[in-house]
C-alpha cells in the first residue's frame, strides 16, 4: 500500500518564496531499507540474505507489503549516470585475488558488469567488505542485477514512494561544483521520470542536503544523522541539535536519525516538532516491533526497517486508543492495540526509561 498523495510534490507549507519549512506525512510511514532490507552477509539470520539489496527485485517485493517508501542509495558514475549502490567500492575476485574499485570512478558499462547479468551470466562475482575488514562473497537466496536510478523509476511499481539517499564518501572532501554536478545528474533523471511518484531526498552530507534544496523546490529534503552515536570531523553531523540547526538554516523539511539517538534523548522529539520538522528513524532497533511502537507514541513520523514484512504488517494493524477507565494516577492512559487485541502495550515515561537502558551510552569515534 503506497502513501496516498495527490502529486509527487508532497504537502508542504511555504514560509516564504525561497524556503519550504514544514512538511507533514499524512500518516505514520514505514520505509523499506534498501528495498526489502539490507544484506548482512556475515549474519546467521537468513532474512538478512534473502533478496539482493538495492535491486529492482527487492524494491518490488517490498512494495507488495503495506509500506509507503523504499529507501535506496544513489551515486553517480564517472560518465554521469546515477546508479543505485550503497558501498563506496565494489569488490570482486580475479584469479583468486580480491580487487576493489570505487563506484564513482567507473563508467556505467563497467558498473553493471558486476554480479548477475540479465542473460544469467556472472562473470564478475561480487564480494563485500564489512566494517571490521572481513570479506564475504555476496551470496543471497534471490540475486538480481545492479541497476540505475532510471531503471527504478521505470520498473518499480509507480505507486511506491522513493526515499533517495544522496550517497557520498565520508573520507572525501567535495567541492561545491563537484556536488552540484552530481546532484544535477540525479535531478535530470528525477525530472524526466518521476511523474506523480512520491519522492524524498536525504543525505548525511550537510552541504549536499543544502544544495539539493537550493536546486529544486518540488520534493522534501531530509538531513540524515547518527545523532551523536558516531563522532565525525564535521561537527554538523554529531548531534540532533546540530541537525535541527542545519534544517532550519537550509530550509530542509526533516531529519532522519539513528533510532538510538532518539531513544537516548526522547525530549529531542519535541524540539524537532517545535522547529516544524518531520522526524524519521533508522537503525537495527527498528527491526523490533515494540521499539517501533514506542517511537510511534513518542511522535516519530516513520521508520526505515529491514524486516519489512514483520514491521509493516504490525503497523498496519495498529490502533491507538485513550481508555479513561484504565487511566492511572500518573496520567498514563494510552494503549496500543494490535493483532486483534491479542496484545496491549502501555507506553509511558517508565517504558522509555526501561528501553533506553539498552541503548549504548558510549560513542564510536570515526577517523576521517
Amino acid at each position: 500500500m503506497a502513501l496516498s498523495v495527490s502529486s509527487a510534490k508532497l504537502s508542504t507549507c511555504v514560509e516564504d518564496d525561497k524556503k519550504q519549512e514544514a512538511f507533514v506525512f499524512p500518516k505514520f510511514v514505514v520505509m523499506g531499507h534498501r528495498g526489502f532490507g539490507m544484506n548482512m552477509l556475515q549474519s546467521p539470520e537468513e532474512k538478512m540474505k534473502s533478496i539482493k539489496e538495492n535491486s529492482i527485485l527487492s524494491f518490488n517485493v517490498a512494495a507488495d507489503f503495506p509500506i509507503e517508501f523504499v529507501e535506496f542509495d544513489v551515486q553517480v558514475t564517472k560518465d554521469g549516470c546515477p546508479v543505485i549502490f550503497h558501498d563506496n567500492f565494489i569488490f570482486t575476485q580475479e584469479q583468486g585475488v580480491i580487487s576493489e574499485k570505487r563506484v564513482t570512478e567507473m563508467a556505467l558499462h563497467e558498473f553493471i558488469s558486476y554480479g548477475p547479468q540479465k542473460d544469467g551470466a556472472n562473470v564478475n562475482p561480487m564480494f563485500r567488505k564489512t566494517k571490521d575488514g572481513r570479506i564475504f562473497q555476496w551470496k543471497v537466496a534471490e540475486d538480481d542485477p545492479l541497476c540505475t536510478l532510471k531503471d527504478a523509476f521505470v520498473k518499480v511499481k509507480r505507486s511506491q514512494g522513493f526515499n533517495i539517499e544522496l550517497k557520498f564518501d565520508d573520507n572525501i572532501m567535495y567541492g561545491e561544483e563537484e556536488l552540484r554536478q552530481t546532484l544535477e545528474n540525479i535531478l535530470k533523471v528525477v525530472d524526466e521520470h518521476a511523474e506523480d511518484r512520491p519522492i524524498i531526498f536525504s543525505s548525511f552530507h550537510p552541504d549536499a542536503a543544502r544544495l539539493i534544496r537550493n536546486l529544486q523546490m518540488s520534493y522534501p529534503v531530509f538531513f540524515l544523522t547518527n545523532g551523536g552515536c558516531e563522532i565525525y570531523a564535521d561537527v554538523r553531523r554529531n548531534s540532533l541539535d546540530e541537525a535541527i540547526k542545519i534544517c532550519k538554516e537550509g530550509g530542509l523539511q526533516g531529519i532522519v536519525s539513528e533510532a538510538k539517538a532518539i531513544l537516548r534523548t526522547p525530549n529531542v522529539v519535541t524540539r524537532i516538532k517545535d522547529s516544524k520538522l518531520s522526524l524519521i528513524s533508522y537503525g537495527q532497533l527498528n527491526n523490533v516491533v515494540e521499539v517501533v511502537y514506542l517511537q510511534y507514541m513518542m511522535g516519530v513520523d516513520g521508520v526505515i526497517v529491514d524486516m519489512v514484512m514483520e514491521i509493516s504488517e504490525a503497523i498496519a494493524s495498529i490502533e491507538v486508543r485513550n481508555d479513561e477507565d484504565d487511566e492511572e494516577d500518573d496520567g498514563r492512559k494510552c494503549l496500543i492495540l494490535f493483532g486483534e487485541e491479542s496484545k496491549k502495550v502501555r507506553i509511558s515515561s517508565d517504558a522509555i526509561a526501561f528501553l533506553t537502558k539498552f541503548v549504548p551510552k558510549t560513542t564510536l569515534f570515526v577517523q576521517q
